[in-house]
């Protein structure tokens, strides 16, 4: 089964730590298009407020990750964590999963992982955001902020790490078990 599972949330959802989890749990390869997009931030000596914005005037960085999510779902056996997984690998996708959490939460996550203050996390996390929000809109005309897309929806606001798995891992299971009743 070639098996595709598109993963997104704003920052501090927690779909980078859910994602690798997945990717162990069914033995799938893990590509991050945000670790891939601060790899990009840090050749050029840029932190990702300055990448962000950056990238506002050069379309081609959006372009290049994104037909990267649609190369690597058509390859299969994967889990795409991206804040567009959803909308570019939907015609491969087996489950499309977005994690919600509050601002307030997300920032405080943020703050912890990358240790940094609340104020700087709260002001790159809104620029970041608003940045790209911007730039899927221009760019690909998508909504980020729309959730039709999405086949399950979770707020990981009061959930541990492993609460959340729990809760993917059964929706997964049952998504893999639904496609092969179709097969």
């Amino acid at each position: 089964m070639k098996l595709v599972i598109a993963l997104a949330g704003l920052h501090g959802t927690g779909k980078s730590s859910q994602a690798k989890k997945i990717a162990d749990a069914f033995n799938l390869e893990y590509i991050s298009i945000g670790m891939i997009f601060r790899e990009l931030a840090r050749k050029k000596n840029m932190d990702l407020k300055t990448f962000s914005e950056y990238s506002e005037t050069h379309p081609e960085i959006d372009k290049e990750l994104d037909d990267l999510i649609v190369q690597k779902a058509k390859e299969g056996k994967i889990i795409i964590d991206s804040q567009l997984a959803a909308w570019k690998s939907k015609e491969h996708a087996d489950i499309k999963i977005l994690l919600t959490a509050p601002l307030e939460v997300r920032v405080r996550r943020i703050a912890d992982r990358d240790q940094t203050t609340y104020e700087d996390a709260l002001s790159e996390t809104l620029k970041r955001e608003e940045s790209e929000k911007k730039r899927y809109l221009k760019l690909y005309n998508i909504n980020v902020e729309n959730k039709k897309i999405y086949d399950f929806i979770l707020d990981t606001e009061s959930l541990s790490i492993d609460e959340v798995f729990v809760k993917l891992k059964k929706v997964i299971e049952e998504s893999i078990k639904n496609k092969k009743s179709r097969e």
